[in-house]
């Protein structure tokens, strides 16, 4: 599997990135302010994330997503590696990523890679989305937001 910048003539893996946001509105925005990194193998998307500017300094994982079929294999947390790897590279000094109160495995994962909760945006799914949305048998409501520093050595 190789990780890399989603070249300009590639369609935009809009199906993976619809995994982790709903929202093809705001998907299509941020993903145009944001660098687009996909998970190819066998010449096959099979995984995405897109590192955004946030505030100086800051760069937030704004959606991360594997393919169904791909899932429990170790993808996911190779994407949040280099995401982390990828944001140092950049100069960033901090990482963020947020995820629904429902989402027990991205929590987990996210911790396990390092970062650690810093707040919780109330009812940002409510305010964000037109539609309700459940995960786990429970209403996504709030976001649990994550960071971690990036100390560059």
């Amino acid at each position: 599997m190789e990780i890399r910048t989603l070249h300009a003539d590639e369609q935009l893996p809009m199906e993976l990135l619809l995994l982790a946001d709903p929202s093809r509105k705001l998907v299509e925005e941020y993903v145009q302010r944001g660098q687009c990194m996909v998970a190819v193998a066998d010449n096959v998307i099979i995984g995405v994330y897109v590192l955004l500017p946030t505030r100086p300094e800051t760069v937030e994982i704004v959606n991360i997503a594997v393919d169904e079929r791909h899932q429990g294999k170790g993808i996911g947390r190779q994407l949040v590696h280099h995401a982390i790897a990828n944001a140092k590279l950049l100069g960033f000094k901090t990482i963020e990523i947020g995820t629904g109160n429902s989402s027990v495995g991205q929590l987990a994962l996210y911790q396990k890679c390092g970062f650690r909760i810093i707040g919780v945006d109330r009812d940002f799914f409510i305010r964000h989305y037109e539609e309700e949305i459940f995960e786990n048998g429970i209403q996504v409501v709030d976001m649990i937001r994550l960071s971690q520093d990036l100390l560059v050595k």
